[in-house]
């Protein structure tokens, strides 16, 4: 490891004391990034100083925040969404097929929009995408996060949460069924004037082991008009269906099929 001159190592801590960023003082200075961030990080043991990592969240900082794409990535946490807070992992994570690029774009920006600061990266895994935003206060903006599975637990949406869900009851619903549902063609066949025809007609599913989530679901359905019925899988009432013309119409101008 390359010894630095106590002066250089005096220089580059008050350059960042100034508050003049690591980089900029790796790069005046010619020294590796990883040495002046040590250095920083001694220095502000010597000054008894704790760090806490910038943020913008909004439930920390009172500002305000993208609630339509709130709405949208409330959705998609719900059904495939999931938060890690441990001491040195913390980050939002939410799986995408890995044939659906606009999906995977979708809960990118989604991410962004609602907090810019953190970092975000995919991470490639078999026949999916996980898309994860590196902060610990994605805690703050979904309180549902708890030990277990989510179908194990409560889940139940805060006020605010609320507010935002019946202000913006489709981008809700857009990124549940973008997350845990489908829009499929069901087809069957019927006799006219002695001729058997096949008939295709389009339908949607939301699946999901959770009852609060289920719930969740069909209460905004029912908020925008939009009929649907509870389809069980053996005994297990897990499927919720929209299949009446009109609804999956509306379903179709506001949702749409993933892709």
């Amino acid at each position: 490891m390359e010894q630095h001159s106590p002066s250089i190592r005096a220089h580059a801590v008050a350059l960042m004391r100034q508050g003049v960023p690591n980089h900029v003082v790796a790069d005046q200075l010619n020294i590796p990034r990883g040495t002046v961030g040590w250095w920083r990080c001694e220095d502000r043991k010597l000054r008894g100083e704790i760090y806490q990592q910038p943020t913008d969240c909004p439930k920390c900082t009172d500002r305000d925040f993208d609630r339509v794409a709130y709405a949208y990535l409330l959705g998609l946490y719900l059904g495939d969404g999931h938060i890690v807070s441990k001491p040195k992992q913390r980050h939002l994570s939410i799986f995408c097929n890995a044939e659906q690029p606009g999906l995977i774009t979708a809960a990118e920006n989604a991410m962004r929009r609602v907090m810019t600061s953190p970092s975000i990266g995919r991470r490639h895994k078999t026949g999916c995408i996980e898309v994860k935003s590196y902060t610990g206060h994605w805690t703050c903006m979904f309180p549902q996060h708890g030990p277990g599975r989510k179908h194990e637990r409560l889940i139940a949406l805060e006020p605010w949460q609320q507010a935002v869900v019946d202000d913006h009851p489709w981008e809700f619903i857009r990124g549940l069924i973008h997350s845990d549902g489908c829009r499929i063609t069901n087809w069957t066949t019927r006799t006219v004037a002695g001729e058997r025809k096949r008939y295709e007609y389009p339908r949607y599913f939301f699946t999901n082991k959770s009852d609060d989530i289920r719930k969740l679901f069909t209460d905004t359905l029912d908020k925008v008009g939009v009929e649907w019925t509870t389809l069980a899988r053996g005994s297990d009432p897990f499927n919720i269906s929209v299949a009446r013309k009109a609804s999956v119409a509306l379903m179709d101008l506001h949702v749409g099929p993933k892709y």
